[in-house]
């Protein structure tokens, strides 16, 4: 292949991309910062505008093109950074800024590392009598509400979400009249972490803000699981559990106020999850 061949490859290349002309600096943007959802790459489409209704409602990869039997070179490139924004998610830690600027009392289960937390499920949900001592001397005991935050399994969920989320929820409980202790913030943790904490603290509700396991559609949806006097053991079917919180899912903002509805409803009827009439 000689030069003008290259020149030529290259220019269909970036023409299939589309404009992505680079900045000053000379970076081409983040394709990943476009909209799936108001985008539609199949060419000559029958119905265009009924299509673009129908993916407005979900971030799946529909009317992406093709060429032949392969993906358009542009969506694959999607893929690729949208897996490489999920691995990061997972794989990075929250940075301590996170935590200092919302006033999150800081703790660790079991699990000394990411690489431990990834492959020893068990050992997020607990904790070292140390850090039970720690939880009892430096959060309010009794709380009526306990609100716990962790970056589980998508550190981006947290970053994105929890500024918004958590203000919104303490603003809808004070709101609601409901008294709640010291927000908790565990490194390395799972869901039924909380449980340990209620069992601590004796909390009558307890809420833990996490980040949920990350896909190509979205690597920073953030979930919240609540639960009425709590306990470890407790099955699943005790939690009530409010989902994809982000920015294009369940807004953070709106989350949170629901969340402090949900726990005036169980201080109330005296239960969580399946039982609690909504």
């Amino acid at each position: 292949m000689n030069e003008k061949d290259v020149r030529d490859l290259v220019g269909r290349i970036i023409k299939e991309i589309g404009n992505l002309e680079t900045n000053p600096e000379g970076i081409i943007p983040d394709i990943r910062q476009e909209d799936y959802r108001t985008v539609l790459e199949v060419e000559n489409p029958v119905h265009g505008e009924e299509f673009l209704k129908l993916k407005s409602n979900t971030d799946a990869r529909l009317g992406i093109g093709r060429c032949g039997p392969r993906y358009k070179t542009k969506a694959y490139l999607r893929i690729l950074g949208d897996n490489a924004g999920a691995l990061d998610a997972v794989l990075n830690e929250v940075t301590p800024d996170v935590v200092a600027r919302n006033n999150l009392f800081p703790v660790q289960t079991l699990c000394e590392n990411k690489d431990i937390y990834l492959t020893r499920p068990d050992l997020g949900r607990q904790f070292s009598q140390d850090m039970k001592e720690r939880i009892k001397e430096g959060c309010i005991p009794n709380p009526e509400v306990q609100i716990i935050v962790s970056e589980g399994l998508s550190s981006t969920a947290m970053e994105r979400n929890i500024d918004d989320l958590l203000a919104s929820l303490e603003q809808g409980l004070k709101i609601e009249g409901i008294k709640s202790g010291t927000p908790i913030y565990v490194k390395y943790s799972r869901v039924p972490g909380m449980d340990v904490i209620t069992e601590v603290l004796g909390s009558k509700v307890t809420i833990i803000l996490i980040g949920e396991r990350p896909g190509l559609s979205t690597y920073a949806s953030l979930s919240a699981y609540i639960t009425y006097e709590g306990k470890v053991g407790m099955t699943e079917v005790g939690r009530t559990v409010v989902s994809n919180i982000h920015e294009k899912g369940t807004n953070p903002v709106e989350a949170g106020a629901h969340i402090a509805a949900l726990a005036r409803k169980m201080l109330d009827q005296k239960v969580s999850g399946a039982g609690l009439k909504q």
